[in-house]
């Protein structure tokens, strides 16, 4: 019955476990797959987590005997990763909200992650996104899958604690094996007489296969913890190569962002010596130095940069920063219209690579704009920023001033 197998040994089945349902907009469905959980595993809690529905779900859900939690629309991993935390200790049983079967063997299979693979298809696309997913799983840590992107799951405590948080959107469940494989964990898929509803080869259902698409390939690379720990796609990354001429500096942020540790600010960084901070306070200006001739521009860049990165601590703070910028510099708004949809929806961070690429775009935009005195005065006016940004949270006083906090909380998730 198991047709992939990763890791070895066996492991015992969670005697105490909870169901967690995603769910968005299934409100003819959902009644129907709580009570046959229910029904199933009468001793589990069945856990409703509502995407921001915009129909009946959640009343649908807590009439068939669901707790639901109620979210803003994010995605699904993002609702995933949010109810988790309101769940107790314990093993987890991951199901989609329009699901007919019977999944008391994957609670059985000896695995600390195991996988349900449906008996038989039917409906779907060309099999493009699966098809990604396949290849991003076995690229990313070498297993052969069949159901990679299945969302009936069983997890161990173990297997929970090192998935979790999930990746966001519909790269939940691919990110998830990778990451379970890459810890040593059990894996196993397991053939089992499942149905539900798949999407057609209609306008909507290629628009939904194409967000797949999209999000696996964002979330099956780096990513990074935001400021409700969710663990989010680092795309900064993507203001480098729309603005190649800072594309030095998106790279410096993208290694930050990767390996970085704890330190924070140039004092912490400054103290621990060796580290990638380090690396980005001596190589931005170096960038401005070598891009400009000038030491002026050296200063610029490296202190646009270095403002901008204090600005990135909440969705779309950076850019709306930036994009006010870059308005009387004449720097290229692209880049923030692009992401902006991304990092105001939490799908997305920006991260070192991001907003250390845009400040440099503002600081080069400043040397050409600035000259003689000005310029002077523009960099005395960006030490300042960031020495009140290093003594105090920048973040702190916009939320402090009424119509900064206002600007800075438009667009931006509750």
């Amino acid at each position: 019955m198991a047709d992939t197998v990763s890791g070895t040994g066996q492991v015992q089945s969670p005697t105490q476990f909870s169901i967690l349902v995603a769910a968005r907009d299934e409100e003819e469905r959902i009644g129907a797959t709580v009570e046959a959980l229910r029904r199933q595993f009468p001793d589990a809690e069945v856990v409703v987590a509502d995407d921001g529905s915009r129909d009946e779900t959640a009343r649908a859900a807590e009439a068939a005997g669901a707790r639901v939690l109620r979210f803003p629309r994010r995605g699904k991993g993002q609702a995933l990763a949010l109810a988790e935390r309101e769940v107790p200790p314990g093993g987890l049983l991951l199901c989609d909200a329009d699901l007919t079967g019977d999944l008391r063997p994957l609670l059985a299979a000896g695995a600390d992650l195991a996988v349900a693979a449906f008996a038989k298809r039917r409906g779907g696309g060309f099999g493009i996104a699966k098809g990604t997913a396949r290849f991003l799983i076995r690229l990313m840590c070498g297993l052969d899958t069949r159901e990679p992107i299945s969302g009936q799951r069983a997890l161990s405590p173990k297997a929970r604690k090192e998935t979790f948080p999930v990746a966001a959107g519909f790269a939940a469940e691919a990110r998830m094996t990778i990451d379970a494989v890459r810890a040593g964990l059990v894996v196993r898929e397991l053939e089992i007489d499942l149905h539900h509803r798949a999407t057609g080869r209609d306008l909507r259902g290629f628009l939904h296969r194409g967000r797949q698409f999209v999000h696996l390939l964002l979330g099956c690379g780096p990513l990074g913890a935001n400021h409700r720990g969710l663990r989010l796609p680092l795309v900064g990354w993507a203001v480098g190569l729309l603005q190649p001429r800072v594309a030095p500096v998106a790279a410096i942020g993208l290694v930050d962002d990767v390996l970085a540790g704890p330190e924070r600010g140039f004092a912490d960084h400054l103290r621990a010596g060796r580290t990638t901070g380090v690396l980005k306070l001596l190589g931005v200006p170096l960038f401005g130095l070598l891009a400009t001739r000038r030491l002026s521009g050296a200063l610029l860049v490296g202190l646009a940069a270095n403002a901008i990165n204090q600005l990135d601590t909440r969705p779309g703070r950076a850019l709306k920063g930036y994009a006010i910028a870059a308005i009387p510099l004449g720097a290229p708004l692209l880049p923030a219209v692009i992401l902006a949809p991304y990092d105001l929806r939490e799908m997305g961070m920006l991260g070192d690579s991001g907003s250390n690429a845009l400040g440099a775009l503002l600081g080069l935009n400043s040397v050409d704009r600035f000259t003689g005195r000005s310029r002077w005065l523009a960099i005395g006016a960006l030490a300042g920023l960031n020495l009140l940004g290093e003594l105090r949270s920048l973040g702190e006083l916009l939320e402090q001033t009424p119509v900064l906090r206002d600007l800075d909380r438009l667009g931006r998730q509750p």
